[in-house]
């Protein structure tokens, strides 16, 4: 909401109305506020008004009140008019509550000339709205509608505002395509209004149609990419979801570690893996994305899936260090005993025992297994005993223990 200010000085110099306003009625018909008549407050009013505007131009507010609380207007028309001064005096210096009871006195009379009066209905609205009274403003703002015979797209993004905070949605959309109706250029507030209902509403497949209008509309607000994407997840059409992160990114509009998080997510879902990991781990190197076991894991993640199996070990082995995770640790010698690296593995699979909180079984027997593979045979066929004790590994266990026999004895080891 527009500060007031100064708004003695508009109504004494009959400054009001709106901008970008459209007639309502045919031309050859007079407006209420044509019909109006202006005219002159009484001989002993007309005093008072005049000192307290010249106390006023010295800066001397509080005098210019005290001027015309001294007023003692016998004519409806006076007090009409000297209420209305009041109202603006206590606006400007911010006593709301004050500026409304003396604006409703004023609009309540139905008095004032045509363009004092359309000025007051105006601020009497605006005033409400700011104050809260939303119910009590819309009434007010199709009364100045009315009277004016004038459409303004910002009174009715204003009656929206107060339709939202009343969460009747459907009334805010209603105002809102009026307003979208005569404005002479796209309003980002009343489409992010008529966005706000929808979704509201869980009328999502309507909100993706706004934001599909508003992108080529506003194409520098990176934000209305984002939600365009993220509401295409909502609908589960993931292919747009991505293409539009995408583009986003590329424009620089994703600014946040969850908006790169989900980019590189669809990403690796459809398809792309290794670019998903690229863009991750830019990202986590620049500091964007923190660094910590659950970023590491993710990035592990997404090399593991593009088969990219040494990046893969090696995220994982940081991540675990960091909370001394074996789960963690477990995952990197599996990987790295896929990639024949058996002595790299084996302290790696023996830290992941220290670590605890997985099964012994599984880690004993991928120690078998690289023993084996660095033709360890005795410490193997230990390691498969052990493995061979565990309910989750008993049989795999049991079928190797014979072959790493007969292993060692081609070498000649004693078991």
């Amino acid at each position: 909401m527009q500060k007031v200010n100064t708004l003695a000085t508009a109504l004494l110099f009959a400054i009001g109305g709106s901008l970008a306003v459209v007639p309502t009625v045919n031309a050859a018909k007079k407006c209420p506020i044509e019909k109006r008549q202006s005219k002159a407050v009484g001989q002993n009013s007309a005093k008072k008004v005049q000192k307290s505007f010249e106390a006023y131009q010295e800066g001397n507010i509080d005098e210019a009140i005290a001027v015309l609380l001294e007023a003692n207007p016998r004519d409806d028309f006076d007090k009409a008019y000297i209420a209305r001064m009041l109202g603006n005096f206590y606006a400007e210096k911010n006593q709301m509550a004050t500026a409304i009871k003396y604006l409703k006195t004023a609009v309540d009379a139905d008095i004032l000339g045509g363009t004092d009066h359309g000025a007051t209905l105006r601020l009497y609205a605006d005033l409400l709205i700011q104050e809260k009274k939303f119910k009590e403003s819309i009434p007010q703002y199709y009364k100045w509608m009315e009277f004016t015979c004038k459409e303004d797209a910002q009174v009715y993004r204003r009656i929206g505002i107060a339709y939202s905070e009343l969460k009747e949605w459907d009334k805010v959309l209603q105002v809102v395509d009026k307003g979208l109706s005569i404005s002479d250029k796209p309003d980002k507030g009343l489409y992010q209004m008529k966005l706000t209902a929808y979704f509201n509403k869980k009328d999502y497949k309507n909100a993706v149609k706004v934001l599909e209008t508003m992108v080529p509309l506003f194409q520098q607000d990176g934000r209305l990419w984002v939600q365009l994407a993220q509401f295409y997840l909502i609908t589960e059409d993931y292919t747009k979801s991505l293409a539009t992160y995408d583009l986003a990114y590329k424009n620089g509009f994703l600014e946040t570690a969850g908006n790169i998080t989900r980019l590189a997510q669809l990403l690796a879902q459809n398809g792309s893996p290794y670019n998903a990991a690229k863009i991750y781990e830019k990202h986590l190197k620049s500091g964007l994305i923190e660094e910590d076991e659950k970023t590491l894991s993710i990035l592990a993640g997404f090399y593991h899936n593009a088969k990219e199996l040494d990046k893969a070990a090696t995220y994982y082995g940081k991540a675990a260090v960091i909370n001394n995770d074996g789960k963690l640790f477990l995952k990197q010698a599996r990987l790295l005993t896929l990639q024949e690296e058996y002595k790299q593995a084996i302290p790696v699979l023996k830290k992941a025992l220290a670590a605890g909180d997985v099964s012994e079984g599984e880690v004993e027997f991928e120690l078998a297994l690289a023993y084996l593979g660095t033709k360890q045979y005795k410490a193997a066929y230990n390691a498969c005993l052990k493995a061979a004790k565990d309910e989750k590994t008993k049989r795999t266990a049991n079928s190797y223990l014979a072959y790493i026999k007969e292993k060692a004895r081609i070498y000649n080891v004693a078991l």
